[in-house]
């Protein structure tokens, strides 16, 4: 790796990790265009590269979420696992699709998710209160609305996390408040542990049929400097209101999304 990229992965890295840390989500949306346009890797490997990153970053950061009791294993568990088949297919169709139209995914996908943040920071967040279990077996009761709800859910995180490369933490936290009834801190949290589980699953499928010329120092390089910014950001979500941190972050996913579009919407419209 050189100076020049060192000089640039901290700084990036940093502040991937405290997004990732602060908010349970929007490392990937923001560690592939990095990728890509400042650290000339192709969209393939820097969508395998941003797995490997955020699923690093997410498993590190989680003692820390543990410790202050914002993460719920079994449930945060069963959400990965039920995105399996959905990580397992959406890598597939990654290995199909043209490098500028993935790009151009990317870059919709990423101006959706900054409308609704913005939406979302625009009003008080709602006290759903407490939720009674999904699906229990003694006796037996299930809320099926829910439990399809959450299938579907977890389902959509893991195909876009197999097929875009990204950790699906701004999916799995509204998912997690909705569905299931957990508290914003503590969805924050579990959201790390479902992202590991995701990045895992979807990395062995690439890894099967090839995920592209990985630079590995420049990989660990960026997850230790992530890592280090998640850490940070897990202090940070318990001091900064999370209104104005998902507005500011809104707003720099809007500029991404718009460098990713003009650079990758000439060819694909060539």
């Amino acid at each position: 790796m050189s100076t020049a990229e060192l000089l640039a992965v901290i700084p990036l890295g940093l502040a991937i990790g405290l997004t990732l840390g602060a908010l349970g989500g929007g490392g990937s949306i923001l560690a592939v265009p990095v990728l890509v346009h400042l650290l000339g890797q192709g969209p393939v490997a820097a969508t395998t590269s941003s797995l490997i990153i955020v699923g690093i970053t997410s498993v590190l950061s989680l003692p820390a979420h543990h410790r202050a009791g914002r993460v719920r294993l079994g449930q945060g568990l069963t959400f990965g696992l039920l995105g399996v088949l959905g990580a397992v297919a959406g890598s597939a169709a990654s290995r199909a699709v043209e490098p500028d139209v993935l790009m151009t995914a990317f870059a919709v996908l990423m101006t959706v998710v900054a409308v609704l943040m913005l939406r979302r920071g625009a009003r008080p967040e709602p006290d759903l209160g407490p939720h009674e279990p999904i699906l229990t077996l003694n006796p037996v009761t299930c809320a099926c609305p829910r439990l399809l709800k959450l299938v579907v859910a977890a389902s959509l995180v893991g195909l876009l996390t197999g097929f875009l490369g990204v950790g699906g933490g701004f999916v799995v936290v509204p998912a997690l408040v909705m569905v299931i009834g957990f508290p914003m801190p503590v969805a924050v949290g579990t959201s790390l542990l479902v992202i590991a589980v995701n990045s895992a699953t979807s990395l062995v499928a690439r890894f099967q049929h090839g995920a592209g010329e990985l630079d590995w120092p420049l990989i660990l390089g960026f997850a230790a400097a992530a890592v280090v910014g998640s850490l940070l950001g897990s202090r940070v979500a318990d001091r900064i209101p999370a209104q104005r941190l998902s507005k500011a972050f809104a707003v720099l996913v809007l500029g991404v999304a718009a460098l990713t579009a003009a650079q990758a919407l000439p060819g694909l419209l060539a």
